[in-house]
């Protein structure tokens, strides 16, 4: 028995609160929370984080001054964003898994590196199939950088508090990136050329790859990390099926042959990948991390949130420029006070309350806060609605709500994952970042295009009418992704555990590598 016991606390070990001192000290990384370099370090990772999350908007304020440089069609056009979500998708948790086998700090350079170098061959491109491959190489070195770049902040800050306001800091950056993208790429677009919006990737690595060679520490090989073929497999076709059937779904409807096809096919793969890790020595994803009520409650609330913020970002940019005549620039200027509500926000909660609260609290609180504000803006929105007097509040409330909820949630998603299932734990939260937001991306441009539809054959086409149907359809949006935070809201109330994420314990309902 006592034997028995024994080797229970090992793996228990093994497998605990990778926030513990211990469990820091053994990954090299200094994670003590004392280590002088720690916030060097967090500034590094927030820059390659930038890197990925700023290309999911910024290349889309320069896709019509491209399309005319480069002569391609309309319908091209779509696939220089397919392209990048494909490959960022599907190779995500296996991006997560190199983590772990190669070690963090490797990963990170090789995706900042790649990263960098594939912006600069689409920025240099001579014709769509040049930019086409650069965006899809993209897509393959942010699906290393990323994992790489969360895994190693969750090693590097063991102290609450502290991890706390790192990891909220985070958060806001992953929150914030694609406003933080209309901006950098109306800028840039305006008043230099698209090709900087691709290019702007090399200089962010120029200082970001020395710094991390510099101040992040290498680690030795973990011999208990495994790849797992079949389940690569299985994953990476399941989710470029399902990320490309949402995008079929966007631009050809969801009733669409190859859509069904796609869906259904992504569907079962992932279906066949989850039965497959339960049988395999070594998964790919082990279901132990997303069985634990901290980190799936996390997963669903950056998931949900994913659907339900992108109304937020594409059809308040369509008011701006098309309702109110905002150029690219002021547009991206007109999120900036969201931007800063959600980073102050984010890091008070993450760094102030989480550690007194925990994340069942603060995360629904958050969605709700959020959907309010997305209230404001339906209730008030019209062909000639004032940006201080109305857009401006509803902004302000929608950001404060988005800091909470990915503050907590990017704090809870790695909590007491082992030191070997950081990278893949990591992976999971980009994974359900891609993919909540294509489910938003299709969803609510096709109930979108429906409420034009409708508005349009009662009201007439006049441009009166036009306009209004517009406004009309931006509101629908609005309150569907209103109720979409409501609803997440009650469903991360009941996934996720009461209590506060300690560093000292493993969570109660962890499962230990011996069951």
């Amino acid at each position: 028995m006592a034997q028995d016991a024994g080797h229970a606390a090992v793996s228990r070990a093994g497998e605990g609160d990778l926030t513990a001192p211990g469990a820091a000290r053994a990954d090299g990384q200094g994670g003590t929370g004392d280590d002088p370099r720690r916030w060097l370090i967090l500034g590094v990772v927030c820059l390659g984080q930038l890197m990925v999350v700023l290309d999911a908007t910024v290349v889309n304020i320069a896709l019509p001054t491209a399309q005319h440089d480069l002569a391609f069609s309309n319908a091209d056009r779509q696939w220089v964003v397919t392209a990048y979500s494909l490959a960022f998708g599907g190779l995500l948790l296996l991006g997560g898994r190199l983590s772990d086998l190669a070690g963090r700090k490797r990963m990170l350079i090789i995706g900042m590196v790649g990263f960098a170098a594939a912006s600069a061959l689409g920025g240099a491109a001579t014709g769509f199939g040049m930019l086409l491959a650069g965006r899809a190489i993209q897509g393959a070195f942010g699906a290393m950088l990323a994992p790489a770049a969360l895994s190693t902040l969750t090693v590097t800050f063991a102290n609450p508090a502290e991890r706390g306001k790192a990891f909220g800091l985070y958060g806001a950056i992953a929150g914030a990136g694609g406003a933080v993208g209309l901006l950098v790429g109306g800028v840039l677009t305006e008043y230099l050329s698209w090709r900087w919006c691709l290019y702007v990737n090399v200089l962010f690595s120029l200082a970001a790859v020395p710094a991390a060679a510099r101040l992040l520490r290498s680690e030795p090989r973990d011999p208990s990390v495994r790849l797992d073929p079949p389940g690569t497999v299985l994953v990476v076709a399941g989710l470029v099926s399902l990320v490309y059937g949402l995008s079929e779904a966007e631009t050809h409807g969801w009733g669409a042959p190859l859509t069904v096809a796609l869906l259904v096919a992504g569907a079962v793969l992932l279906t066949a990948f989850a039965a497959t890790e339960r049988r395999v020595a070594h998964p790919l994803l082990p279901l132990r991390i997303v069985l634990d009520r901290f980190r799936g409650g996390a997963y669903l609330a950056i998931g949900l949130s994913g659907v339900g913020m992108f109304g937020i970002f594409l059809f308040l940019t369509y008011y701006l420029q098309e309702n109110l005549h905002y150029s690219p620039v002021t547009t991206g200027l007109a999120f900036l006070p969201m931007i800063a509500a959600l980073m102050a926000s984010s890091t008070t909660s993450s760094g102030l309350l989480m550690p007194r609260v925990g994340p069942r609290l603060l995360v629904p609180a958050g969605m709700v806060i959020a959907a309010g504000g997305l209230v404001i803006l339906a209730t008030q929105l019209s062909p000639t609605t004032s940006y201080p007097a109305s857009i401006l509040p509803a902004l302000l409330v929608v950001g404060a709500g988005l800091g909470i909820v990915f503050g907590c949630a990017m704090n809870s998603a790695t909590y007491g994952a082992a030191a070997a299932d950081a990278g893949v734990a990591s992976a999971m939260v980009n994974t359900c970042q891609q993919v909540g937001g294509s489910i938003g991306t299709a969803l609510l441009n096709t109930i979108a295009a429906s409420a034009l539809t409708s508005y349009l054959v009662t009201h007439g086409h006049s441009p009166a009418a036009i306009d209004a149907a517009e406004v009309h359809s931006y509101v629908v949006a609005f309150w569907v992704s209103a109720a979409i935070f409501a609803c997440a809201a009650v469903v991360c109330g009941l996934v996720l555990r009461s209590g506060v994420l300690s560093h000292e314990e493993t969570p109660a309902d962890a499962v230990p590598v011996a069951a």
